[in-house]
């Protein structure tokens, strides 16, 4: 079986990580080999600059920096390896977080994220073709309702704590993702129950030819 990446986008609270598990469960039953990852993240350096930009006060140019150097060493070090072994490549959130947070939440210029994706997410031995998810699940959730979900569950991050204001900020810039994109997403209507969710999720894979 050919490798496989795959990732699930959403804001704090849609229920996305709540699937991995039934998803990672999903690809072993069929025999599939599994690297789950998640990002900011996914390497000792990435986890290190995760910490730094959930916690730390910086601008947005900054911000965008960091995101895009953890997300190259994660590429390097796990998911590049991982996909020429013909493994699945399971992520919690890549670069349609960034657009979305940094582009949509933050107002950065999109323009300077596509030349940094491009330098980061650059594929040498296939000419200008730009590693992305063969497959991205969108779980779509209004942020309000995020907002509940998450409400005592954790000492939120600075993201977290943002307005809900900037969450639609952020649903916007997934929106326009998808749009530029639209055969690799799929919306996932996330303000249903856990089993409603599950059946759209096991949809999409159905009609990917991923899962039974």
């Amino acid at each position: 079986m050919s490798a496989l990446f795959l990732s699930l986008e959403g804001i704090d609270g849609a229920g996305k990580s709540s699937h991995l598990d039934a998803i990672e469960a999903l690809l072993r039953a069929q025999g599939r080999t599994v690297t789950r990852t998640r990002e900011p993240g996914g390497t000792p350096l990435a986890e290190q600059l995760r910490d730094m930009i959930l916690k730390q006060p910086m601008d947005p140019l900054t911000e965008s920096l960091l995101v895009f150097a953890a997300r190259r060493d994660h590429i390097v070090q796990v998911i590049e390896p991982a996909l020429a072994r013909g493994d699945v490549v399971l992520c919690d959130r890549f670069t349609d977080a960034t657009f979305a947070y940094q582009g949509g939440g933050r107002g950065f210029d999109t323009q300077v994220l596509a030349t940094l994706e491009r330098w980061a997410q650059a594929r040498p031995d296939e000419g200008a073709r730009l590693l992305q998810p063969d497959l991205t699940l969108w779980f779509d959730l209004p942020p309000e309702v995020a907002a509940a979900r998450l409400a005592d569950a954790r000492t939120p991050d600075k993201f977290e704590a943002q307005s809900a204001d900037f969450f639609r900020r952020v649903a916007s810039g997934y929106a326009k993702r998808a749009a530029a994109d639209p055969s690799r997403f799929v919306l996932i209507d996330a303000n249903r129950t856990r089993e409603e969710v599950w059946t759209q999720v096991a949809q999409a894979f159905q009609k990917r030819g991923i899962g039974a």
